[in-house]
C-alpha cells in the first residue's frame, strides 16, 4: 500500500475535511487514501471542527420554524410575526443567529422615509453589526433612550442608530438627553428641554421600533451601567414580581402589567404606552435566560414582532398551555 504523503498539519485536516464533508468519502477510505488509522482520521475531523477548518451549521427546516411560529401567533394574537433563530450553545453566536434574522427582516420591509426609533443593549447592537449586503433606503434613525455615560460605548442608543443609519441607508438623530437620571425632578427638568421633547416627539410618531428584552439579573446591563443596584434589583423582582423590563428601564411582571419600583422616572426614553402607539415594535432578547420576561413583555401588548431562540418559544408556549 503506498501511502499518501503529507502535507503540513493545516493543509491535511483540511483535506481530510473536504474529502469526508464535501466529497462524502467514508472515513474507511479516508484511511486507506491517508495510510493512517480510521481511530486517527476521527480525530482528525474533530480538530478540524476545533479550529475552525470545519464549521457545521444545521437550521430548523422552515415547517418546523414556522409551527412555533403559528403557535405563539395562536396564544398571542396581537403579534405579527415570531422570529425564531436555531438553539446554540454560545450565547454569542445565539445573539448574532437572532441578529440576522431581525437584519433579514428589515432589509426586507424597511421603504423609504421609513422612521425607526432605536434602543439599546446588546441584542440592538448586533442587527446593526451584522454583516452582509441589504438594499439601502433613505430612513430616519431616531434614538428612543438618552446617551450612557461612558463613551464610544458600542451599545449606546446614539452609537446604535448611526450604525443603523450606515446599514440601511439614511440618517440618525441623536436624543440629546442623558438615559439616566438621579431623581424624578431631574427628569422632568430635562424633558421640558425643547431639543430633547422635539425627538422624543418625533420617535414616539416612529413606524418601527427596535427594543430589548432585559430580565431581572443582579449582573444585568443596567446594574453595570449604575443606574440600579443589585439590591434594587432583586428587591423588585422578589417583593414586587417584576419579571422584566422593555428598553431597560419600563417595569412590568409576568402578567405584563405596569410595576411601580423606586427605578421608575430615572431614565428618558419611551415608555411602554408609548411604544404601544408605534405600528411595529420588534422586541430582541437571544438570551436563553428571557423567557419569564419576554412572556411578560408579550402580555404588556405593546410588542407586535418577537426575535429570539427557538428554546425561548418552546419554554412561552410550555408555560401558557
Amino acid at each position: 500500500m503506498e501511502k499518501h504523503t503529507l502535507a503540513p498539519d493545516t493543509e491535511l485536516l483540511t483535506e481530510i475535511a473536504v474529502a469526508y464533508y464535501q466529497d462524502e468519502i467514508t472515513q474507511e477510505e479516508i484511511a486507506r487514501k491517508f495510510g493512517i488509522s480510521r481511530i486517527k482520521v476521527g480525530r482528525l475531523l474533530k480538530r478540524a471542527k476545533e479550529e475552525g477548518i470545519v464549521e457545521i451549521n444545521v437550521r430548523y427546516h422552515p415547517v418546523f420554524s414556522t409551527r412555533l411560529e403559528q403557535q405563539l401567533l395562536d396564544r398571542f394574537p396581537q403579534l405579527q410575526r415570531a422570529l425564531i433563530a436555531l438553539d446554540q450553545q454560545d450565547g454569542d453566536e445565539q445573539r448574532r443567529q437572532v441578529a440576522a434574522l431581525v437584519s433579514a427582516h428589515l432589509a426586507q420591509n424597511l421603504k423609504e422615509n421609513t422612521v425607526v426609533a432605536v434602543g439599546q443593549g446588546r441584542n440592538v447592537a448586533a442587527v446593526a453589526d451584522h454583516p452582509g449586503a441589504v438594499p439601502l433606503r433613505n430612513c430616519h434613525f431616531i434614538c428612543g433612550i438618552g446617551g450612557t455615560h461612558r463613551p464610544g460605548d458600542a451599545i449606546n442608543a446614539d452609537h446604535i442608530s448611526r450604525r443603523l443609519a450606515k446599514k440601511f441607508g439614511g440618517f440618525s438623530e441623536t436624543l440629546y438627553a442623558p438615559a439616566y437620571v438621579e431623581n424624578r425632578a431631574l427628569k422632568e427638568a430635562f424633558m421640558q428641554n425643547g431639543t430633547i421633547k422635539e425627538t422624543l416627539d418625533r420617535a414616539r410618531k416612529a413606524d418601527i421600533a427596535l427594543v430589548g428584552i432585559g430580565d431581572m439579573n443582579e449582573n444585568s446591563y443596567m446594574v453595570k451601567l449604575g443606574w440600579f443596584t443589585p439590591h434594587e434589583i432583586i428587591d423588585a423582582s422578589v417583593n414586587q414580581g417584576v419579571t422584566g423590563d422593555v428598553a431597560g428601564y419600563d417595569f412590568f411582571n409576568a402578567q405584563g402589567q405596569h410595576v411601580d419600583t423606586v427605578m421608575n422616572d430615572r431614565v428618558i426614553g419611551l415608555s411602554i404606552d408609548e411604544l404601544r402607539k408605534i405600528p411595529c415594535v420588534i422586541a430582541i432578547a437571544a438570551e436563553n435566560t428571557k423567557a419569564m420576561a419576554l412572556l411578560g413583555a408579550l402580555r404588556t401588548g405593546a410588542i407586535d414582532i418577537v426575535a429570539t431562540s427557538a428554546q425561548n418559544i418552546r419554554t412561552i408556549l410550555s408555560m401558557t398551555q
